[in-house]
């Protein structure tokens, strides 16, 4: 009756053991942590009021751009952004300082599909919408860009100026 309740205990042990090994990390992506900080500030709270700033992504004899390509707001604003990509192509917003960016840039190099719906970015497809609301709780000048390989080179990088 002991080994019986050994073996009991072994194979539930088991079984929830190997159930988070199938869970695995999930589709090929990009994940932010719940208790991950951000450098350009925090999600915003959709409920609370906030800016709109539209920004459109599109192609302009021979270069990527956003418009605005820079943007100023002050510490502790809210800002809901309303991203419209009107391009034939995949685009991104991913807003961080330039030198995660940069780093990051590099990782998708090697995996150029990754995904990005993260609370500081988002992938759309041609001719959608999507929206981030976003809270600055930190001063300094960050970016939005493009990560997807060699469209930040053809000019996707937008400025904000934290005051």
């Amino acid at each position: 009756m002991k080994d019986l309740k050994r073996t009991g205990i072994a194979l539930i042990a088991t079984v929830l053991l190997s159930a988070t090994a199938w869970a695995g990390e999930g589709p090929a992506g990009h994940g932010h942590g719940h208790d991950e900080a951000f450098s350009a500030g925090e999600p915003g709270d959709p409920k609370k009021p906030a800016r709109i700033i539209q920004v459109t992504m599109s192609e302009s004899d021979g270069k990527m751009v956003f418009m605005p390509a820079k943007v100023e707001v002050k510490k502790g604003e809210q800002v809901k952004f309303v991203l419209r990509n009107n391009s034939e192509l995949d685009h991104e917003f991913i807003l961080a300082t330039t030198a995660e960016n940069l780093k990051h840039g590099q990782a998708m190099k090697k995996n150029p599909d990754m995904e990005h719906d993260d609370p500081n970015g988002k992938r759309l497809v041609p001719k959608k919408t999507d929206e981030i609301v976003w809270k600055f709780t930190k001063a300094g000048e960050f970016e939005y860009s493009r990560l997807i390989p060699g469209h930040r080179e053809a000019g996707m990088v937008g400025t904000i100026v934290v005051k």
